[in-house]
This record gives structure tokens, sequence and C-alpha cells, in this order.
């Protein structure tokens, strides 16, 4: 099976838009869904649906792969399962190496979505010399002194980053200068890295603020309308027709 230092995904090459490819995981996992149930055709329509965008996105989407369908009959599951896989490279190996195993990076060992995506965990390493050699996920942990030696050994092209804040940059650099040249961050910094290195940032904290800023917000229009604030229509003129004083109009009458 080839590795991931030897072949890369066609993608760029191939002209298809960035916003299209991060679409294609959602394409993917719904098609993997229905493979599982033994769903031999799709319509666009109901794909769109399961994967939570509009069908002539997807439509759009697929013209890029060159899968248009068949009209009255729709997609074929499992053809779209292994050409969008290959698109986007999980038909061979990817070595990939954890850095930082606190208990997120634990977490992440122990996810079992890496392998059946063609994603292979080929090491994981800390800078704590208490945690080498202990097993976590059923992979002894290594030195950050052997990553070097680790990526090269192994044909590393993508590092996870799982450490605090304060020693992200430090291993990316010594990623990327090992050779990775794509980068998962789940630290809470923003990393600095060099042309031809893709760097994807992962920050449940950001994600969490913004979500709490909409309860927030839904908080506020519930007690509004409890409080009877909801605006009449006739109200809602008279604002639009006052200037930002309240008193005069925004655009005087020619």
């Amino acid at each position: 099976m080839a590795t991931g230092r030897t072949h890369r995904p066609a993608t760029r090459s191939r002209g298809i838009p960035e916003a299209t490819v991060a679409r294609l995981p959602l394409y993917l996992r719904a098609l993997t869904g229905l493979s599982e149930r033994s769903v031999p055709t799709v319509s666009s329509e109901e794909l769109a649906a399961a994967a939570g965008v509009n069908s002539a996105k997807l439509r759009k989407d697929f013209s890029y792969l060159g899968s248009y369908g068949t009209r009255g009959v729709g997609y074929d599951v499992e053809y779209l399962v292994y050409q969008i896989s290959r698109e986007l490279g999980l038909t061979q190996d990817w070595p990939v190496v954890i850095v930082g195993i606190g208990n997120l990076g634990a977490a992440l060992a122990n996810y079992g979505g890496f392998a059946s995506r063609g994603f292979r965990v080929a090491a994981l390493i800390d800078a704590d010399p208490a945690m080498a050699g202990k097993p976590v996920a059923g992979i002894p942990v290594q030195h950050t002194d052997e990553l070097e030696k680790i990526i090269s050994d192994n044909g590393v092209s993508i590092g996870v980053i799982a450490t605090p804040a304060g020693a992200a940059q430090q291993v990316c650099e010594r990623l990327v200068a090992a050779g990775v040249t794509s980068i998962l961050n789940f630290a809470p910094t923003v990393l600095s890295v060099p042309d031809g290195v893709d760097v994807r940032k992962v920050d449940l904290s950001i994600e969490l603020q913004i979500l709490a800023f909409h309860e927030q917000r839904k908080a506020g229009e519930e007690a509004a309308a409890a409080d009877g604030a909801a605006p009449t229509a006739a109200a809602r003129k008279e604002s639009a027709d006052k200037g930002p004083d309240g008193d005069v109009p925004a655009v005087m009458p020619a």
C-alpha cells in the first residue's frame, strides 16, 4: 500500500475549489451510512439533505469530480464512496503522529475513526519523560527527542499537535523541519508555517464561545417576546421614517 510521502491527492492540480474539498467529507460520511444500509443509489436531493447542503451545490461539487449521476436513477452509492475516497486520498495509508499525549491527545489516540478512514497512528509523542514507554491505545508513547527519527522512519507527512499553547509553535517548527507538510492543530494558538504547509485548526473553546453567543441571543429574543416588546408593523415604519436622532427623517423628501 502506498504511503502519504509518495503520493498526494490531485484535487488542487485539477482545480477543485477549497469549499468543495471541505464538503467532500460530509458527502462521504452520508454515503458511507447509505452503503452500510446496502442502499444502491441515492438522488441528489436525498444526499444533499443527509449532508446538510442544498442539492444544487451538491451537483456543482460533483461536477468537479466528473460525476453527474443518471437522470431518474441518481448516483451509484458505492462508486461515489470510491470516487470521493480516492479524491481525498483515503485509498492509501497516511501515517500520522500525535504530539502531546495529555487528556486530549490520549482521546485522539483512542479514536477509532482514524484507521477506518485511511489514517494510521504511527507514533504518540510527548515531552514528559515519565510518559515514555507507557501504552496509550496500545501504542507506547515516545519522547520528543525521537520526533525527527520517528517521522523519517515512518514516512510521516501529517502531524497532530495536542500540546499546550506555549509549546505548539516549537513543535510545529520541528515537525515542518522534519518533513511534515500537513498539520492538524488542537492547541489554542495560531501557528506560523512556511508556504507549502497546510494547517487545519480545531479550537474547541472558540466553538463553545460561538455557541454561547447564539444561546445568549436566543435568550434575549425569548425575553423580548415574553415582555411583548416585539414592535408592530406601524411602529417599525415610524421608526424607519425617523432619522438617527429620532425626530428628523433620515432622507428629506425632494
